[in-house]
């Protein structure tokens, strides 16, 4: 048994990279298992401990049983051009990607949720070699399923993209 709770390693985590980055001027490689720990919590998520399965996370709810693959990126408050989500594996094993937006802080802002097939649409629209897209594009056409001044938006409030 651990002596930390992992919500205070998290929370010690944020802290340090956030240290890091503003005496740095880089990142520490952390902020996925971040986003990955704050998904979950806020969404009701169930995380995969296997990494080799092509996607991070398990519904509950309105999302009973789709497999989440969740990316992240450190934006501070306002998302500018630059932002990219990492690659994605269309050939992987998921169902829907939800991006967690976070601050300066490492702490979440927004969440953004697409379902496969709709991002899929649009690289395949854009470039076949290419499988990134500015953060910018994702949230134009995914939906805002939580924010930090709203919490979790319910069904109703997002448009189903299940």
């Amino acid at each position: 048994m651990s002596l930390y709770s992992i919500d205070k390693l998290i929370n010690e985590t944020r802290r340090l990279a956030a240290e890091f980055k503003r005496t740095t001027g880089t990142m520490l490689p952390v902020s996925g298992e971040i986003a990955r720990y704050d998904v979950s919590h806020h969404l009701d998520l169930a995380l995969s401990n296997d990494h080799t399965c092509g996607y991070d996370a398990i519904g509950s709810g309105v999302r009973e049983g789709l497999r989440v693959q969740i990316k992240s990126r450190v934006i501070g408050d306002a998302v500018k051009s630059g932002h990219r989500l990492g690659q994605l594996n269309t050939n992987g094993n998921w169902d829907i990607v939800i991006l967690s937006l976070m601050d300066d802080e490492f702490e979440p802002i927004e969440m953004y949720q697409i379902s496969r097939e709709r991002i899929i649409d649009v690289l395949n629209a854009t470039s076949k070699k290419n499988r990134t897209m500015s953060v910018a594009k994702f949230k134009i056409i995914s939906d805002l399923v939580w924010s930090k001044q709203d919490g979790v938006l319910t069904h109703q409030e997002y448009k189903k993209v299940l």
